[in-house]
């Protein structure tokens, strides 16, 4: 089985976004700790609106100017050592300005779908050149802001007309339907690990342009968020984040659903969510055959030191060599 190490590499959305440091830097550099002397490779979805957002005003801050400096360097260092650097879009920071020593989010156009097709042609063209100029590398996979890739057809031409053909985006049973975000995985059969489309990642298709390898999803009980609650809130060092900013919070009917009824969910090497990473992925090895794919998606900002344990115990599990890239 290919495995496929992931990770959306950003900063947060909510009240506080956190330091660049505390949420990319450091956490990364903690990852690659138990990468590095395997020569396992990761791939990288860089929030290229972010970078943006940097360049756009980093001329009239210098925290900003130390910001770029520091991102745009590991990004290049990880393109440098192999690590597969690809794109990630959260378009909100269009809408999103620097003042005061913090970031002043708007996410009231979180989502592709929220601007005109030729804006989004616009956009992904000017934030593909971007984070192409900085790792050296042209991308060839798209990962959508918070899963929200729906719909696509707009999305697609553009990603057809930088070259990306390949995404990674959604995950099976996946549904979430909020003022911002929006996805609805629900039509894609438990297990799928590869399949191609055109315009709808929901409706696969033989001979379609692009080839999508869903993130890996796990069905996790009411149990399992209780307890995420509560290793949240009394877990200790060991559960807490290194990323110190803030995620956008969750709407209530969503919080009251997860924690009373079955839900999917994305495989993650995040927090608390690490700890069904190896039951995810023995059902995996039960339900598909040996040429299937299992993604694991996390973000740095969310990474504790319980996480990386989890998942370094998970490594020494498997072969170096099913480990893929993106």
């Amino acid at each position: 089985m290919n495995i496929y190490l992931t990770l959306d590499y950003e900063l947060f959305f909510g009240k506080q976004t956190g330091t660049v440091s505390q949420c990319v830097i450091e956490p990364t550099r903690q990852l690659l700790a138990i990468l590095d002397p395997l020569s396992i490779k990761a791939t990288f979805y860089v929030d290229a609106g972010y970078l943006m957002a940097l360049q756009r005003q980093k001329e009239d801050f210098p925290q900003l100017q130390s910001d770029y400096d520091l991102i745009a360097g590991q990004i290049r260092e990880l393109a440098k050592a192999g690590h597969a650097i690809q794109l990630h879009i959260h378009p909100h920071w269009e809408d999103s300005f620097f003042k005061d020593g913090s970031w002043n989010i708007d996410t009231s156009r979180y989502r592709l779908a929220d601007f005109s097709e030729a804006e989004v042609m616009e956009l992904v063209t000017r934030y593909h050149k971007v984070l192409k100029g900085i790792s050296g590398v042209p991308c060839s996979s798209y990962r959508a802001g918070g899963w929200s890739a729906q719909p696509f057809e707009a999305i697609g031409k553009a990603l057809m007309a930088n070259g990306i053909h390949r995404d990674s985006t959604a995950f099976p049973g996946g549904y979430y339907n909020s003022d911002d975000q929006f996805y609805d995985f629900r039509s894609i059969q438990d297990f799928t690990t590869h399949y191609r489309f055109s315009e709808d990642p929901n409706q696969p298709e033989n001979e379609g342009f692009f080839e999508e390898i869903p993130i890996s999803a796990h069905r996790v009980s009411p149990l399992f968020f209780w307890r995420f609650v509560w290793v949240k809130l009394f877990g200790g060092k060991s559960h807490e984040a290194y990323g110190d900013g803030q995620a956008i919070v969750k709407e209530k009917a969503d919080v009251l659903r997860l924690l009373t009824r079955f839900s999917r969910s994305v495989v993650s090497m995040d927090g608390y969510k690490a700890s069904y990473l190896q039951k995810a992925f023995n059902r995996y090895k039960k339900h598909t055959d040996q040429a299937a794919n299992f993604v694991i998606i996390g973000h740095p900002k969310a990474f504790t030191p319980y996480s990386l344990k989890q998942l370094k115990g998970f490594i020494s599990r498997t072969d170096p060599g099913q480990y893929q890239l993106l």
